[in-house]
């Protein structure tokens, strides 16, 4: 199975204003704690997420509920600096990220199911963009599909290559 973008259902009030919501999913072939082990260390993102140039924490790893990390990042031709806060941790089933800061506020969700094949994990990018990045946000949409497409196919990658004999 490649990677899936999921559309979601009309907006629910917790969806209220946001105005980018893109859901992709993606089976990889191992299990879900080793999945989540690996996406959810923020020093692996450079090596999964295409656009991901660098890391630092701005609190003490591992990562926790309060934890803060940035990611400086090129997207669509311009270099992004953000911070995340980690507002929800479940090791092994969810980690929920939020940035306020920027012309785009963000929240990133991952989650981990077990699957037949292994695991399905899912990565849920919304937010409110503003300026010209809210004019510009079907197209803004697009391309985080195309990026999250690419990015958990490289993440499916790494952890299969990993497991192989």
């Amino acid at each position: 199975m490649g990677v899936r973008s999921v559309h979601p259902a009309a907006p629910r009030s917790d969806t209220e204003g946001v105005t980018v919501d893109v859901i992709s999913e993606i089976v990889i072939h191992a299990e879900p704690d080793r999945v989540a082990a690996y996406a959810a260390d923020p020093d692996n993102a450079p090596r999964w997420y295409a656009n991901i140039e660098s890391v630092r924490w701005q609190t003490p790893a591992p990562a926790a509920v309060g934890s803060r990390v940035e990611f400086v990042a090129h997207f669509l031709g311009r270099r992004l600096a953000y911070t995340y806060e980690f507002v929800e941790f479940v090791p092994g089933e969810r980690l929920v990220m939020r940035t306020a800061q920027g012309p785009f506020p963000m929240e990133t969700t991952y989650t981990w199911r077990a699957h037949d094949a292994g695991t399905l994990m899912t990565l849920r990018n919304r937010g409110t963009p503003s300026g010209f990045a809210r004019v510009a946000s079907p197209a803004l949409a697009a391309a985080m599909r195309r990026a999250n497409a690419k990015d958990l196919a490289a993440l499916r990658h790494i952890i299969e290559a990993a497991s192989a004999p």
